[in-house]
This record gives structure tokens, sequence and C-alpha cells, in this order.
């Protein structure tokens, strides 16, 4: 499927985001990788054989800190 040099990692891989994207969508918060994958804004992803990977985006912010006291 993919015709980049060196290519694209196979949507199975877990580099699979670092294919590169060949539609972007992001008023509908989605892109179509080179691998098939469907990555959306929330970085869930839609495998091609239909599998679901969760969001899975790094805590950022105030993780820890609760009530103005870290935990």
């Amino acid at each position: 499927m993919c015709q980049h040099v060196p290519p694209c990692p196979a949507a199975e891989s877990s580099d699979r985001e670092a294919a590169h994207p060949v539609a972007r969508h992001p008023e509908q918060g989605w892109s179509l990788l080179c691998n098939g994958v469907l990555l959306f804004e929330d970085t869930g992803e839609l495998l091609p054989g239909g599998r679901i990977i969760a969001p899975h985006r790094p805590l950022t912010g105030s993780a820890g800190v609760l009530a103005g006291r870290s935990v």
C-alpha cells in the first residue's frame, strides 16, 4: 500500500501513528494515514481490520495537583 521511502509503519506496529497522512479533515477531527489507520484528534484510532484503539493522550497541566496542593 505505502509507496514512501522508507515505507510507513504497518497498521499493526506500535509506531503506526508515524505514517504519512493521505487525507486530513481537521474540521471533522480525523486523518487517514498511509497505512490505512484512521487517526482521530482525541488520539483514538480505528485500524483497517476494525480494531479500535482507545484515546491515549498524555496527561498534562495540573495532573498530580488537588485543590492547590501536590498529591
